[in-house]
């Protein structure tokens, strides 16, 4: 008996000390607010910034994919149209280049501190470098996807009487679209976490209102630990949704 006396000792006494760090860190002056503002900053950033690098990797993505399918052709008739697309091609490398080859909170400080100087839109600021910053991610993705697709897709386009673009929309994309979902939704779930970052240019994002809680507190454990929970709450879920578009659109192709 004396065993589990020390047993259920010890459990009430981990509960009352659970329940004062819980107290102290998310209820007492209502600290709790903090993570709520901090999760619907990351969310807002998330979300935007998603929209804003799957636009900039389809562009990038059908400016590479066009010119690599077409390099010898373009070589070929030479004109306007050619050094058009090869000059697209070459921006479209330097910007894969330099998004790439620094880190992304590199990039977001020099958004926030030398480019966008003029705002204190921390917000906006963040959305517009990490949507920058994935969008090098999802172009590469993308463009693996149409160059997956085969070239009989082009010519079943032509015979249709789609133009090179036309086909790209209607054809292409949506092809390469379920080819790359697993890979993409990887690079959705890469930016969720690395918002996480924000804080550096002043915003209060999950992860600094956790840490803000734990400088007020001097307890790390409970707020850090409830950050972490959030994420990968977060992440499960978004893995989940995936899973479920993959399955509606494999039944859709049979």
């Amino acid at each position: 008996m004396e065993f589990f006396d020390k047993i259920g000792d010890f459990f009430v006494n981990w509960f009352s000390e659970f329940k004062r760090e819980f107290i102290l860190n998310f209820v007492t002056g209502e600290k709790w607010r903090w993570i709520i503002d901090g999760l619907k900053n990351t969310l807002i950033i998330t979300f935007f910034a998603l929209i804003l690098g799957v636009v900039i990797g389809v562009v990038v993505a059908a400016v590479r994919s066009t010119y690599d399918k077409n390099r010898e052709s373009f070589r070929r008739r030479g004109g306007a149209g050619a050094f058009f697309m090869g000059a697209l091609n070459f921006v479209c490398n330097l910007y894969l280049t330099v998004i790439r080859g620094t880190p992304v909170v590199v990039q977001l400080m020099i958004m926030y501190f030398i480019i966008m100087t003029n705002t204190t839109n921390g917000v906006l600021v963040a959305v517009i470098a990490f949507g920058i910053n994935s969008g090098a991610y999802v172009a590469e993705i993308f463009r693996s996807g149409i160059m997956s697709i085969d070239g009989g897709q082009f010519e079943a386009g032509r015979s249709l009487g789609f133009n090179y673009f036309q086909t790209m929309r209607h054809i292409i994309v949506p092809q390469a679209f379920k080819t790359v979902l697993p890979t993409l939704c990887n690079e959705f779930i890469v930016l969720l976490k690395e918002t996480s970052v924000a804080g550096y240019v002043g915003v209060v994002e999950l992860t600094k209102a956790g840490d803000q809680i734990r400088g007020r507190t001097f307890s790390a454990f409970m707020p850090l630990i409830a950050v972490a929970l959030i994420y990968l709450a977060m992440v499960i879920v978004l893995t989940a949704l995936v899973r479920r578009l993959e399955r509606r659109l494999r039944r859709s192709e049979r």
